[in-house]
């Protein structure tokens, strides 16, 4: 877990040590006043969204200001200035935010806001405080790599400051990094004015020689600190149940709902991206029998090691509750001599019957509660253990729907930690700005519209199920107008490594690529060639580099 950045600004009064405690002396000279610069960071900052007024953007590494489609976003800023020391004082103050990719608007808006209660942690649209008068307005150029605010007006001695950054040209929210980014946080940068310091009383020179004092060696200045890129040490290794005992497992289920060949597809998604997908994540229903040849020989290459995500409807063409009674015996029992005979002992993952939530019927008796998935899971596994295959490592993979999400029953879909060795999710990302599920790495993975209901799907797994790895067993950004906004899918995948880090429970990272799925999106990682690069970034990532 990445500790969280101090943010607290250095008090004035701790100037009077010059640039050994940190700040850069523009000008002075004994016996005159010294002109010195302090920085500090925000220590609250986030956003708020018009259209989803229940959402916390807190743990973002992103801050959004602006308006898209009927979505007006709102950034927020809390800074802390400490007691200044006797004759200190501030001579202009201005506040400092750095861009991400995407496009400047051409005016922003920086505003006062009075309360000094909120917090990052809470801060929604349903919440957000009142604006007041406006303090500055900046007109950037587009691609200008940071936005600079003037609150000298404001900012004159110690206390807690609250500002709001907006924007009312239509359709170009600017996207700034926040605290939790690994650099080019927000900063308020003071310019302050300190007294001449008192000359100490001298001494007469000594009648005699005196020894020559002691030399020390010369104080190395303080440096900027150089933020690590993660790294994954040559020895990751995987256990019994496929777990790396470091780093993370990197995967793909490339070319949905087309008619290429998954294995063709799988190959040229490796090829475009510049890694070998450890994991293949491939789907199977009812009576068919896999691993299949080609499933096989893509495990069977030692040049490209991979192991099987296998995906199975079991209860395809029948119900949950029926699965459960045995009725679909012989068809677990037929697959179960199938694997032993033709996969051996080599590990792979079996994921049953993925995204239940959309198939769950409430009413009672109707053989398909969550409460028959469970049970339909639980019997398929301890069936599928009692006919000799060891080797299967399940995995239990959620939908992340807020709908279902905050329902009452589902909860009962788990079945169990004791035939549940990961614990699954497929989530999605939208990259039209302002549409439904538009957001970064976090929200994909947090998303929530009721946090009493439902704080988050990593929140609810890591809280519930701590000792279970977790599986991102679909993921993915789409688009419906690459040609307009392709590019922000670059800005999505912009937040992945950074945010990963954060969530160490993850282990296992498999992208759905697919030119058009059910509902015409265009999940391709390549659709731009921004979006290209931005992805090939995150494979590169060492941190991917396990061994099988």
């Amino acid at each position: 877990m990445i500790r969280r950045h101090a943010r607290t600004l250095m008090p004035l009064a701790a100037l009077a040590v010059g640039a050994a405690a940190g700040t850069v002396a523009l000008a002075g000279t004994a016996g005159a006043e010294t002109t010195d610069i302090v920085r500090t960071g925000a220590g609250e900052d986030g956003y708020s969204s018009s259209s989803r007024p229940t959402y916390n953007f807190g743990a973002s590494d992103t801050l959004v200001a602006g308006r898209a489609g009927g979505d007006t976003m709102v950034t927020y800023l809390k800074f802390t200035v400490a007691s200044p020391g006797a004759g200190v004082t501030v001579k202009n103050a201005r506040v400092t935010l750095t861009r991400e990719s995407r496009t400047l608007p051409s005016a922003l808006t920086l505003s006062k806001v009075a309360s000094t209660t909120w917090t990052e942690k809470t801060l929604s649209a349903k919440n957000d405080p009142a604006l007041g008068a406006a303090v500055s307005t900046v007109k950037p150029k587009s691609d200008a790599a940071t936005v600079t605010f003037d609150v000298s007006a404001v900012v004159k001695s110690a206390g807690t400051y609250t500002f709001a950054v907006t924007s009312k040209v239509a359709n170009t929210p600017a996207r700034f990094r926040s605290s939790e980014a690994a650099a080019g946080r927000p900063s308020l940068n003071l310019t302050v004015v300190r007294p001449a310091a008192t000359p100490p009383a001298t001494k007469p020179p000594a009648t005699t020689p005196s020894k020559p004092p002691a030399t020390t060696p010369p104080t190395t200045p303080p440096t900027k600190p150089v933020e690590a890129t993660p790294t994954t040490p040559a020895n990751c290794v995987v256990d019994a149940k496929l777990v790396p005992s470091c780093g993370v497992l990197w995967g793909a289920a490339a070319g949905g709902f087309s008619d290429v060949p998954r294995d063709e597809a799988l190959k040229t998604f490796e090829q475009k991206t510049g890694r070998t997908s450890t994991v293949y994540h491939t789907y199977h229903k009812g009576d068919e029998l896999f691993p299949t040849k080609d499933e096989i020989a893509m495990t069977s290459d030692p040049a490209n090691p991979r192991t099987l995500m296998l995906n199975w409807k079991v209860g395809y063409g029948t119900k949950w509750a029926n699965v459960a009674k045995g009725d679909q015996d012989a068809r677990i029992d037929r697959l179960s001599t199938f694997i032993k005979t033709n996969y051996g002992t080599r590990k792979f993952f079996m994921v049953l019957h993925h995204e239940p939530e959309n198939d769950v019927v409430a009413t009672a008796g109707s053989g398909m509660t969550a409460k028959d998935y469970a049970a339909m899971f639980r019997h398929t596994v301890l069936r599928m253990k009692a006919n000799g295959v060891t080797n299967a490592v399940f995995v239990v993979a959620y939908m992340n729907y807020e709908k279902w999400n905050n329902s009452p029953w589902w909860g009962d879909l788990y079945p169990g930690d004791d035939v549940v060795d990961w614990v699954g999710v497929d989530t999605y990302n939208n990259a039209q700005p302002g549409g439904f599920h538009t957001g970064d790495f976090n929200y994909m993975m947090n998303r929530t519209t009721d946090k009493a209901k439902f704080p988050g799907w990593y929140t609810w797994a890591t809280t519930n199920h701590p000792a279970k790895p977790i599986m991102v067993a679909e993921w993915g950004v789409y688009d419906s107008s690459p040609t307009v906004v392709g590019k922000n899918k670059a800005d999505v995948y912009a937040t992945v490594l950074p945010q990963l880090a954060k969530m160490p429970q993850i282990k296992g990272l498999v992208y759905f690529e697919t030119a058009k799925d059910q509902n015409g999106h265009d999940i391709r990682m390549d659709d731009t060639p921004e979006a290209l690069a931005g992805f090939r970034k995150i494979a590169a990532d060492p941190r991917f580099n396990v061994k099988l």
